[in-house]
């Protein structure tokens, strides 16, 4: 290391695992365990493009985000207690809620030109 240079930090992603020390001989003389990241997800995307599909895209954006925040999801529930879990949950509701309303507007308008068809 060199002078006036401050030391690096290595930053660990993943699982909590279990170092064990051995002596010369190859006997175990300690263990320490080795605390990890969670892994990174896509919820932050997923519920940027969930709460813009509300306003602009609709189908376009609502499928995507709940594609992207299901993966995030699966991610998520192996880890308690991820800090990305609330964003991953909340862009999937926001997209099925996108999702349903523009099905629904769809049918909407699906019987009302089928009305206007029937009467002409």
């Amino acid at each position: 290391m060199q002078a006036g240079r401050p030391p690096t930090q290595q930053v660990i992603v993943g699982q909590p695992g279990q170092v064990t020390y051995v002596n010369h001989q190859g006997m175990p003389v300690g263990s320490t365990v080795v605390m990890g990241g969670f892994p990174a997800t896509s919820a932050q995307l997923a519920l940027i493009l969930s709460i813009v599909s509300i306003f602009v895209g609709g189908f376009c954006l609502a499928i995507p985000a709940l594609i992207i925040s299901q993966n995030a999801l699966k991610v998520t529930n192996m880890y308690p207690g991820h800090p990305d879990a609330g964003s991953a949950q909340t862009a999937r509701v926001i997209s099925m809620v996108v999702i349903g309303l523009y099905l629904i507007i769809f049918i909407l308008y699906f019987a009302l030109f089928a009305a206007i068809a029937s009467n002409a």
